[in-house]
């Protein structure tokens, strides 16, 4: 059933509604609905602005014959959305529902196949890479990545050693235990380890999916421009879990001289909240995607994880919370249940933001920005590092019940809405410049310029990378950056600043949201 007109026109755009004033850019009205298809459906309101105004259409029989053949002839495979014509106040509009479709991946007929797909990224289109083509088929078919055989691999290139430890007495893996949590699988009259086993308990993983790791960093303040420490993890999956944690509370401060808190164990930071955000990024990361590791940024005032992959076709932040689920990997997901890191599939999302609520927290964020999940818990009470540090310090800590109540008072409110703008502006970057890697690299230039080592020290890296020395290239090809020394480009001495242009960008005004 349809939610009332009224409802529709006061609900922001997002992932599965957007407003049109009309017909006159078709090919914008394809891309939104072939992006609904492949995402989590979605409704597409003709003759509606951007405000949610209703503007009205003159001739709606007309129109909606042109929209449905517009259709007919633009999509590919077909698709058969629902078009109705509606009437509020006196003016028409037209409706038209995409459904999640198991026909994906849809594409625009005259882009073809491999550039004409596109997906739903909050209130935007995105237009979809291979991997993500790839990942769209499979999930249309039921095709789970990680069940799938790897059939140039033996069962030697498992360390079973390392697994049944952490099974220790609960389970003995046999061969038929591997065969019957999907560690293994028959292949050609071979048995031959699975994508997740290797992404398990694999000894080479990371030939195999070179950016299944977790960086992990802890930043001054509330960006990125300083890091303070940061680590590597490299581990089993499983065995990952606790080495995140273990590198959350070496930067959080534990409380216990607090007379309210006598005799309890209490930390700055939500460690429920945040083990459960943890095991759901290593849990429902995108695997086949290429790029980046999960990261885990701690600033003073929130912790940021995320995760290569949007959300798995078919799902929304809003089903998420209500916990529904729809696991990309199943082999990742059976091993954790197994080895009790997860109680209950699909219960985690729920319990992350019932858990904040009884906390006092802000309301926990989840978003997909450029082709990743980011999930953002925010903290009540700020973790301010001592100013200047350049080592691992202890931080200083404002705790609402000790002697400083009022630092608390109030300070939610503020500091989510300061958080919101900071990393919209992140965001609007990333989408701009299809990089999160460059938006980085922009927002360090902001105050000062700097050098490629100096900016691959800011940014956590070892040295500088093949990515970051293409995006410096992107960056001066589109006017973003320029070079302070440009008669001796390769200068020892050569640093980086922000054009005229990118400061404009900077200024400009956050769409609506």
């Amino acid at each position: 059933m349809n939610p009332p007109i009224p409802q529709l026109l006061t609900t922001l755009e997002g992932k599965t509604l957007e407003f049109k004033r009309d017909l006159s850019s078709p090919r914008n009205v394809i891309k939104t609905l072939v992006a609904f298809a492949n995402s989590a459906g979605g409704r597409l309101l003709v003759g509606v602005d951007d405000a949610g105004k209703v503007i009205g259409i003159e001739q709606p029989l007309d129109e909606e014959e042109r929209l449905c053949n517009l259709i007919t002839d633009s999509v590919r495979p077909h698709l058969l959305p629902n078009v109705e014509i509606l009437t509020y106040k006196g003016k028409n509009i037209l409706m038209v529902e995409a459904f999640p479709s198991s026909a994906r991946p849809h594409y625009i007929t005259s882009e073809g196949r491999e550039k004409g797909v596109y997906v739903r990224l909050d209130s935007s289109n995105r237009q979809a890479g291979p991997e993500l083509i790839a990942e769209l088929q499979r999930t249309s078919t039921g095709v789970i990545f990680d069940e799938q055989p790897m059939p140039e691999l033996t069962v030697a290139d498992l360390d079973i050693n390392a697994a049944q430890r952490l099974f220790g007495d609960q389970r003995v893996l046999t061969e038929q235990a591997l065969l019957t949590l999907r560690l293994l699988t028959h292949e050609q009259g071979r048995l031959v380890p699975t994508k997740g086993a290797i992404l398990l308990f694999g000894r080479n993983r990371e030939r195999h999916f070179p950016d299944a790791w977790i960086q992990c960093g802890r930043f001054i303040g509330t960006n990125k421009a300083r890091i303070l420490d940061h680590i590597e993890i490299h581990a089993h999956l499983p065995e990952c879990v606790e080495q995140i944690m273990v590198f959350l509370k070496k930067h959080a401060m534990r409380g216990a001289d607090f007379s309210e808190f006598r005799r309890k164990d209490v930390w700055s930071i939500p460690l429920l909240i945040l083990r459960e955000v943890v095991i759901n990024a290593l849990v429902h990361t995108d695997y086949s995607h290429r790029g980046a590791p999960i990261r885990v940024a701690f600033f003073d005032d929130r912790i940021e994880v995320e995760s290569p992959g949007i959300l798995v076709p078919g799902m929304t932040v809003e089903a998420m919370k209500l916990g529904v689920s729809n696991l990309r990997n199943r082999v990742i997901a059976r091993v954790f249940r197994e080895l009790k890191l997860i109680e209950q599939w699909g219960s985690g999302v729920s319990r992350i933001f019932c858990e904040a609520q009884e906390l006092g927290l802000p309301e926990p964020t989840i978003e997909e920005i450029g082709m990743h999940l980011r999930v953002t818990i925010f903290l009540n009470i700020p973790i301010a590092t001592i100013p200047g540090a350049t080592a691992v310090s202890e931080p200083t800590l404002f705790m609402a019940n000790s002697a400083q109540p009022s630092v608390a008072s109030g300070v939610a409110p503020r500091l989510e809405s300061r958080l919101r703008l900071q990393s919209g502006l992140e965001s609007r970057l990333e989408s701009r410049l299809e990089s999160g890697l460059a938006a980085r690299v922009v927002l360090l230039l902001i105050d000062n310029a700097a050098g490629k080592a100096e900016l691959a020290q800011r940014l956590g890296h070892k040295r500088v990378s093949g990515a970051l020395h293409r995006q410096i290239r992107r960056l001066l090809d589109q006017n973003i950056i320029q070079m302070t020394l440009p008669n001796t480009p390769n200068s020892r001495l050569q640093k980086y600043r922000l054009t005229d242009h990118a400061r404009a960008i900077l200024a400009e005004t956050p769409p609506r949201s």
